[in-house]
């Protein structure tokens, strides 16, 4: 019960993106077309998932024993830097339209807040390995699933008859606002 809990406060609950605001710069980036968002909502899964285990392990592993905790975040960085670096290199071989597509935020993942700060709160809220597990699971799912969901809210925009003043980001603003206060309405479910 526990670890559902903590799944279901990581994906919906407490959503890093729409409760958080980290991670916002993908969520307005990438979030025009549902194709682009999914694949940068699976490159930020993979690294969220992989950086939080081992965020865990470095901190609990090695940091701690040699009492130098004061180095998390750098070392935190350099798990994150590398796993994109190898999620960059993967997605330039294998799938090397959506590379494209994503462009500029691909490597901008190394700097996503989402990332850094689920692997911090991981090491802060003092969750064992199998919670960091579900914790990042859920994480990720919570950041997958907004970014469709806005995604395929902004297709529906772009053929609407809107004003011209609010075309583009001034309406994209305000749907993840309504987005965000219906996720604040999920608040009461754990």
């Amino acid at each position: 019960m526990e670890l559902f809990v903590i799944f279901m406060g990581a994906a919906l609950v407490n959503n890093i993106i729409l409760t958080q605001f980290l991670g916002i710069c993908p969520f307005l980036g990438v979030s025009k077309k549902s194709d682009q968002a999914i694949g940068m909502g699976a490159a930020v899964t993979f690294v969220i998932f992989i950086a939080s285990i081992l965020a865990y392990c470095i901190y609990t592993f090695v940091l701690v024993p040699l009492e130098i905790e004061y180095m998390q975040t750098i070392a935190f960085i350099l798990v994150i830097a590398s796993l994109v670096q190898f999620v960059e290199m993967v997605l330039k071989k294998y799938s090397p339209a959506l590379y494209k597509s994503l462009g500029v935020f691909l490597p901008l993942i190394t700097t996503n807040c989402a990332v850094l700060g689920t692997a911090n709160a991981v090491i802060t809220k003092e969750y064992s390995l199998p919670e960091t597990i579900v914790y990042a699971i859920g994480i990720s799912i919570g950041f997958t699933l907004v970014m469709y969901i806005f995604s395929t809210i902004r297709e529906k925009l772009e053929h609407a008859p809107i004003t011209r003043s609010f075309k583009g980001n001034p309406i994209a603003l305000i749907t993840a606002a309504i987005m965000a206060l219906a996720f604040f309405g999920l608040g009461g479910l754990v």
